[in-house]
């Protein structure tokens, strides 16, 4: 009997998706963007303003798939229109199906496909850093880890990654979008995990984040499988 009663409450759980609780646990506001896979819904129409201590609580469908950022710096009119520092979709308070432009941290996830209940997540350096984030279950779980870049990589940036505003660091870019090589981005005849391998900046990247993919086929340390009901997005986490 209780483990039918375990098998009901799972169920019921799960079976409605999952709660993605977004904290701003920076000194400034974060404009949050958000990018569903084709054919999905996207919460928030693709973006919002998150100020400094406030969180907001998504409901995602089951198998939901997709990314989320932080942009900084950003100022938008009465009609959603304007501009941010980092991580910006074509100036557009709401993103609405349009990626962050590069440098930005971005957090990845497959709620459940068709052949896995499982839940996959990571952290991304690919597109380059603009902000700390974290991502982990709510209330731990079998297996569950904690996907993050936790340090400000802008403090030590390479000078060649370097993106500034107005005389300061806001963001770091990827060796891909610095260097534009198909050696750096993982195409072409790089395109497969023989021969991509890490750079000398990804290595670096690796060494301060080692919870976050710092290049393209950086699977086996970095992407998280899980199955629980609510995750907390951090940006800014403490360490």
């Amino acid at each position: 009997m209780n483990s039918l009663l375990t098998f009901l409450f799972l169920f019921f759980i799960f079976k409605n998706g999952a709660q993605l609780i977004l904290v701003n646990n920076c000194n400034e506001s974060i404009w949050p963007g958000i990018l569903g896979s084709a054919g999905v819904d996207t919460p928030q129409s693709g973006g919002f303003h998150l100020g400094s201590g406030e969180e907001s609580v998504l409901d995602v469908p089951e198998k939901w798939s997709g990314r989320i950022w932080g942009r900084q710096g950003c100022s938008f009119d009465s009609n959603g229109k304007g501009n941010c520092e980092t991580g910006d979709c074509f100036g557009q308070l709401h993103c609405q199906g349009k990626g962050g432009v590069p440098p930005a941290t971005v957090v990845e996830m497959t709620l459940g496909t068709s052949t896995s209940p499982l839940h996959f997540y990571d952290v991304s350096l690919v597109d380059g850093f603009n902000l700390p984030v974290s991502m982990k279950p709510v209330g731990g779980g079998i297996g569950c880890g904690v996907a993050s870049c936790e340090v400000d990589l802008n403090v030590c940036c390479p000078s060649a990654l370097e993106v500034r505003r107005g005389g300061r660091v806001v963001g770091c870019k990827s060796a891909c979008l610095a260097m534009q090589s198909a050696k750096y981005c993982c195409t072409g005849s790089y395109a497969n995990p023989n021969t991509c391998k890490p750079t000398l900046f990804a290595h670096l990247f690796k060494a301060i984040c080692p919870k976050a993919y710092s290049y393209a086929f950086d699977d086996s340390s970095s992407l998280n499988k899980c199955r629980a009901s609510r995750y907390v997005i951090t940006f800014c986490p403490p360490h």
